[in-house]
């Protein structure tokens, strides 16, 4: 086409899932449900974890971190979701688009990075023990947990960028159940090569270093683990990284299949699942993984309602 005669598009049309069109309603209680669940499940840790002083510990500290990152995660995507789900129209603005990719994204990576320092964290407190107290101070701590953040926040800003430079002539309905960039950037009326190569060696760099880093952190507790003579002593140093492990498999998981690849031709049902998995279930899940199979939230709870007369 003429770049002479492009038009500008002002709006995309997210189609979500367009084979369930006659189920829309149930999809939209079912996402609010699971949505209040994620938002309730994730302020319950992070006030339990600030209000209780014996949770006043690293690893609950970050585990609280990661309960606020949560709320805004979910708050990127999953509200104009359920909007979309009721709306005929289906419509976000071309700045609303990128600024839920900013988000989506930028929360992503500080997740990516907070799930690699909480297994510094575990490995820290299995491996080192007799150092653990002061090398994981409350002040290097709440360093970490900030710098997890700012790393994040500023993780896109290239990606966004090189997006917003790009013309959209039309067509303007995104495969996808929200604004991401393989879906945003194959609507371009120009190559994206560059695009694709930067958004795949960003993403790898992200996504597989921090991966890279759990797994060594985890290399070294199974090391450790398996070296103590009891079996007691296995189980509960297991424990203190289960939940843990079994939330970044969800997530690094479904992320890695994702992001990491290099074409700009994908499967969009295949995508669209793998985007429920780790926009909405992962959150979802992370509440119930961490309380259910922690005794210390579990009894925080119960004291927090206790004290409040709930229980009695």
């Amino acid at each position: 086409m003429d770049p002479g005669n492009w038009s500008q598009v002002t709006e995309f049309i997210i189609l979500g899932f367009p084979h369930l069109q006659g189920v829309q309603a149930y999809l939209f209680v079912l996402l609010l449900l699971i949505y209040l669940t994620t938002v309730l499940g994730n302020l319950l840790i992070f006030l339990v974890v600030r209000l209780d002083s014996r949770l006043h510990t690293p690893m609950y500290h970050f585990l609280s971190a990661l309960s606020l990152l949560e709320l805004g995660y979910t708050a990127a995507t999953i509200p104009k979701m359920l909007s979309n789900l009721l709306s005929v129209e289906k419509t976000i603005s071309f700045s609303g688009c990128l600024l839920q990719i900013y988000f989506f994204h930028s929360l992503g990576a500080a997740e990516c990075y907070l799930l690699t320092a909480m297994a510094y964290d575990r490995y820290l407190a299995i491996c080192r023990p007799l150092h653990y107290p002061t090398l994981m101070t409350p002040e290097l701590c709440a360093k970490i947990a900030v710098g997890c953040w700012l790393g994040g926040l500023a993780g896109p800003v290239v990606e966004i960028s090189l997006v917003s430079r790009l013309p959209f002539c039309g067509p303007n309905r995104i495969q996808h159940i929200f604004c991401d960039f393989p879906p945003v950037l194959s609507l371009a009326c120009t190559d994206t090569s560059i695009n694709v190569l930067v958004d795949f060696v960003i993403n790898s760099c992200k996504i597989l270093a921090t991966f890279l880093l759990i797994l060594s952190s985890y290399i070294q507790i199974i090391h450790t683990v398996l070296s103590i003579p009891s079996a007691a002593g296995k189980r509960k140093a297991f424990s203190t990284c289960a939940s843990h492990l079994t939330v970044v498999l969800i997530f690094y998981g479904s992320i890695l299949f994702m992001y990491v690849r290099l074409k700009k031709s994908y499967s969009l049902d295949y995508d669209r699942a793998l985007a429920v998995v780790y926009s909405v279930l992962t959150p979802f899940l992370n509440p119930f993984i961490y309380s259910f199979r922690n005794k210390d939230i579990k009894e925080a709870v119960r004291r927090r309602l206790a004290g409040s007369g709930a229980l009695g």
